[in-house]
């Protein structure tokens, strides 16, 4: 009789070499989910930051002599309508509580200082959020990503 594999031999060597290639494949589809989750976040965060720069550009044209009120929630959506963001000033200060003209306004977040270099400062809030991936499967979004940010501004 010859030395050779037996059929028993072969199978555990193909058993053998597919559990490998599970695993194998295990792995590389989470670092692949995994790299696609990351690339949407980022693009979340450059979106905030652009989101932050519009809404102080609204800010610096919002005509308070008009309106006499506190800016209300500003409402941005990126271009190709993956992101959604929610600005939200949730303090102004002021110095003696009174603007550049030395008038007072109608709003209820006015916190009034006593230094005159931190006069016009703000304190927003910036929600983005992701649209759902199951909603529209064509932006090929992975997970839903939420980004909140509170941060000091001077429009």
């Amino acid at each position: 009789m010859r030395r050779a594999f037996g059929l028993s031999q072969v199978l555990l060597i193909i058993l053998f070499i597919g559990g490998i290639v599970t695993i194998t494949m295990r792995y590389a589809s989470l670092g692949a989910k995994h790299y696609a989750d990351s690339y949407t976040r980022e693009q979340a965060e450059l979106f905030l930051q652009s989101a932050t720069e519009a809404a102080l550009l609204h800010i610096s044209g919002y005509n308070r002599q008009i309106n006499n009120t506190c800016i209300p929630v500003i409402s941005v959506d990126s271009p190709d309508g993956r992101f959604h963001a929610d600005i939200d000033v949730t303090k102004y200060y002021l110095f003696q509580g009174k603007d550049n003209n030395g008038s007072t306004w109608n709003c209820n977040r006015i916190v009034s200082i006593d230094t005159p270099e931190s006069h016009g400062m703000i304190d927003m809030t910036v929600v983005v959020t992701s649209q759902d991936p199951k909603l529209n499967p064509s932006l090929k979004l992975g997970n839903k990503v939420r980004l909140e940010r509170r941060s000091l501004q001077r429009p």
